[in-house]
């Protein structure tokens, strides 16, 4: 019986020995999974930043040329006003 226990002990040893090895293992994926999840995390992050800034840049200048194309408008329309004259553009209203 002493000899039986002598082998249960070693094969629990070596058991033990394997699952801590494989545990260690495992954590260590995990841990450097986590690190790639939490850079792609970070990188997506990072790209919708960019997106919305260029969305904002993009919507300042188009305002930005609308306001340009009003003001422009309205000066054509106070040179018109003040020359009396109807543009050649208005081919249906002219003299």
């Amino acid at each position: 019986m002493n000899k039986y226990n002598k082998i249960v002990a070693k094969i629990n040893a070596w058991e033990n020995a394997r699952k801590a090895s494989a545990e260690a293992k495992l954590k260590k994926k995990e841990e450097q999974l986590e690190e790639k999840r939490a850079a792609y995390v970070e990188k997506m992050k990072n790209q919708i930043a960019e997106v919305h800034k260029k969305a904002e840049e993009r919507r300042a200048v188009a305002e930005a040329k609308r306001g340009e194309e009003f003001v422009l408008a309205d000066e054509k329309g106070a040179k018109f006003r003040a020359s009396g004259r109807v543009p050649k553009s208005f081919l249906c209203f002219g003299d």
